[in-house]
């Protein structure tokens, strides 16, 4: 997993901040299982992937609401890829982007909200570094894939969220419409893909 000092930072704001990391950087990662749904012509599986996405927001959003947790777990995991040899490149970042909105729905569950918080982070910027060694066809060290430019933009942006909650001048409920807002108007993944309506 990579890691970057941005993980030890964000451990130490509020929980409701720590799920607010996270929900952000899975909604970023959700047109990259849109994508490869599209190519498996499989849509209804993105559309349950945005629902449970949109309860984890609802989770922020409405004070006291109820959610099954488990349930939503249960949904998710029925539709994670599964790798075979046949598998396009695009299997992997859909993985990971199940993978990172289960670690969300796991911080729900344990209340271990920090190290799944981290994972999140990490998941996301391996994914990065996997997609850009994949387009460069080599292999990197930890230590190198940190230095790959998508990598250094990833962390950028996660430190950019990190500021924004940092900052307590914004209104809770402002500050989380804002940042879903921001990451649906843009449309694109942490690797360049473009959610196209």
């Amino acid at each position: 997993m990579i890691k970057n000092p941005v993980q030890l930072r964000v451990e130490k704001l509020a929980p409701w901040q720590q799920y607010l990391f996270m929900v952000c950087l899975c909604e970023r990662m959700y047109p990259n299982y849109v994508y490869y749904t599209k190519q498996q012509h499989n849509e209804d599986d993105a559309k349950s992937y945005k629902n449970i996405l949109d309860l984890m927001w609802e989770s922020l959003l409405v004070e006291k609401v109820k959610i099954n947790f488990d349930l939503q777990l249960e949904k998710l995991e029925a539709i994670i890829p599964t790798v075979n040899e046949d598998s396009a490149y695009m299997i992997y970042p859909a993985i990971d982007a199940c993978q990172a909105l289960s670690e969300l729905i796991h911080a729900h569950l344990t209340g271990d909200i920090a190290e799944h918080t981290a994972k999140v982070s990490s998941i996301s910027a391996t994914t990065v570094a996997e997609f850009e060694m994949t387009k460069l066809d080599t292999y990197l060290s930890k230590d190198e894939q940190l230095n790959l430019p998508g990598v250094v933009e990833e962390f950028d942006l996660q430190w950019e969220i990190f500021r924004l909650l940092r900052e307590e001048s914004h209104d809770k409920i402002d500050l989380i419409k804002g940042l879903k807002e921001d990451i649906r108007a843009a449309q694109i993944s942490n690797i360049g893909v473009f959610l196209s309506n």
